[in-house]
């Protein structure tokens, strides 16, 4: 059976692993080396693309045949702090600058990005190695964000509050922070940077971005296209590299708030560094997603669906679902998902038939398929194996075919931990009840489902259930940009979430107004404490 892929979002982690580093050769050399060695990325300050002055680079590879296709610079400590000098420059002027005018170079780069949607899905698939139409849903998920900053005006209202007490009113407005920064993970080249730095820039703010040193290349046409949009120099700036400018980003004293999507690792080490030095954080992290099937969810449907959340994008999503919790008999499911997976077709995300295509890296792979063995050492039953699969014409790219491991138990390591690749874990409970344990249990709160026909369960599913993001008869519960990624648990660092209305107020803080005009009376001094009484 073939099954027809949904593009429903998620959001992010990272593996940890660093690409190749190497010494930059001349493009001279790098020519003689390797014809598909593109010039490195350049990095973005105050305006102007130029070319770093470091002696070492990341190769960024194409993971469907490890072709060179770029490299990326460690950016210099000078380089980086020139960055945030000019974001710091751009500032006073840009938070002046009427709200009005910043939400209309908001309405110019969701028309540029709708331009250019073909040529970042292009650029996706080289360097993260997504299907074309899954590339095309990672950019227009993050143009949804950037339509939803074209209302700005409206969000970043304060409130009004007339004669609070006699002659005096009282109003609130929220301002912006100032240099703002983001730390951007592989999975989704286009839309994380849109989580983030739309959103900033219309509140006032100005950035520093750091694209993920595995697939930069959607970021930096994001911000070819906002500075044709007319983003003024300095607003948005772009650094590379890799944990040095992490931490020079935790540590600089002028960057007010970090956005940050990715592992737990890098997370809470960016979360307890930066929070130290008495910054703003949003940290979106790793996840473990369950769905409860319950006997009476509609099998078709649930099957399709199951399909599409488990091995959508090679599993390289952290709202994949990785998790299926059967109640009462599974057998019956699991044969039907092995028939839907068996259906799919894995090949290079740039042709035609694909539906899913390679993991990030070799590294990526090599802990895929050794959680996958230790589940199986475990005793689950290893039902389908996509480990040893090999594409005609990329035998040399980093591809896991969908992978099915039924029996699993919450002590096992392939459970505990997010395999972040295409495979689906079976779970079975005797109730529904237990089935919400087996969830709650887990240290992971992104989101969780049900399938059920039943709106006695669904209700009962949505009050007990400990995730920040729930479905029912929903796979991938993500919500669209009006409201905020609500990840929650393990899953979510911070106090405020990305996009939505809590974006808003990250990147904002209040500042509350009391003013009076009239004639004060003539009286003598009072020491008394204020009230709002007439007297």
């Amino acid at each position: 059976m073939k099954t027809t892929f949904t593009f429903v979002t998620f959001f992010a982690d990272c593996d940890n692993s660093i690409g190749e580093c190497t010494k930059i050769p001349t493009k001279k050399k790098a020519r003689k080396k390797n014809a598909s060695i593109l010039s490195s990325k350049k990095n973005l300050i105050g305006g102007e693309f130029v070319d770093s002055q470091s002696s070492s680079a990341i190769n960024v590879l194409n993971p469907a045949t490890q072709e060179v296709v770029s490299q990326v610079p460690l950016t210099t400590n000078e380089e980086f702090k020139a960055a945030v000098s000019a974001a710091k420059q751009a500032f006073p002027s840009w938070r002046n600058t009427p709200v009005t005018t910043r939400q209309r170079i908001m309405f110019k780069l969701q028309e540029l990005i709708r331009r250019d949607t073909d040529k970042l899905a292009k650029n996706i698939t080289m360097e993260q190695g997504k299907t074309l139409k899954d590339a095309q849903g990672d950019v227009f998920r993050g143009l949804e964000v950037v339509e939803h900053a074209c209302g700005m005006g409206t969000l970043q209202m304060g409130e009004f509050v007339s004669n609070v007490s006699s002659g005096i009113d009282t109003y609130s407005i929220r301002e912006p922070l100032g240099v703002c920064a983001g730390i951007c993970p592989f999975n989704f080249p286009a839309m994380i940077p849109l989580w983030m730095f739309p959103i900033a820039v219309t509140c006032g703010n100005t950035f520093v971005l750091k694209p993920s040193e595995k697939d930069p290349g959607a970021s930096m046409i994001l911000a070819e296209l906002a500075m044709e949009a007319g983003l003024p120099k300095g607003v948005l700036n772009i650094v590379h590299g890799t944990n040095d400018i992490v931490n020079n980003i935790c540590d600089d004293k002028d960057i007010k708030a970090i956005s940050f999507v990715g592992s737990n690792t890098a997370g809470m080490h960016i979360y307890s560094r930066a929070a130290a030095k008495g910054k703003r954080v949003q940290a979106n992290m790793g996840a473990k997603n369950h769905a409860i099937i319950m006997p009476d969810a509609n099998v078709d449907a649930t099957l399709n669906a199951l399909a599409a959340a488990g091995f959508g994008a090679a599993g390289q999503r952290c709202m994949a679902l990785s998790t299926t919790v059967f109640v009462g008999e599974s057998k019956p499911w699991v044969d039907g998902l092995l028939e839907r997976a068996k259906g799919l077709k894995v090949n290079a995300g740039c042709e035609s038939d694909a539906d899913l295509g390679p993991v990030i890296s070799k590294q990526a792979k090599e802990r895929i398929c050794r959680l996958i063995q230790t589940g199986v050492e475990s005793g689950a039953n290893l039902a389908l194996d996509g480990r040893d699969i090999v594409v005609p014409g990329y035998e040399e790219g980093n591809f896991v075919g969908p992978t099915i491991l039924s029996n699993v138990t919450s002590d096992m390591e392939c459970y505990k931990e997010e395999i972040f690749g295409p495979v689906l874990l079976c779970m079975q409970a005797n109730s529904l009840e237990e089935a919400i344990e087996i969830v709650n249990r887990n240290e992971y709160g992104n989101g969780a489902s049900i399938f059920t026909t039943s709106g006695v369960a669904a209700r009962k599913f949505q009050n007990e259930i400990e995730a920040g993001q729930v479905g029912i008869n929903v796979p991938i519960p993500v919500p669209l940009p009006f409201f905020s990624f609500t990840g929650s648990k393990a899953s979510f660092a911070g106090d405020l979430n990305f996009y939505g209305k809590a974006g808003v107020q990250f990147y904002t803080q209040i500042k509350t107004v009391t003013q009076q005009w009239k004639d004060l009376q003539t009286q003598g001094v009072s020491l008394a404490m204020p009230t709002s009484q007439k007297t």
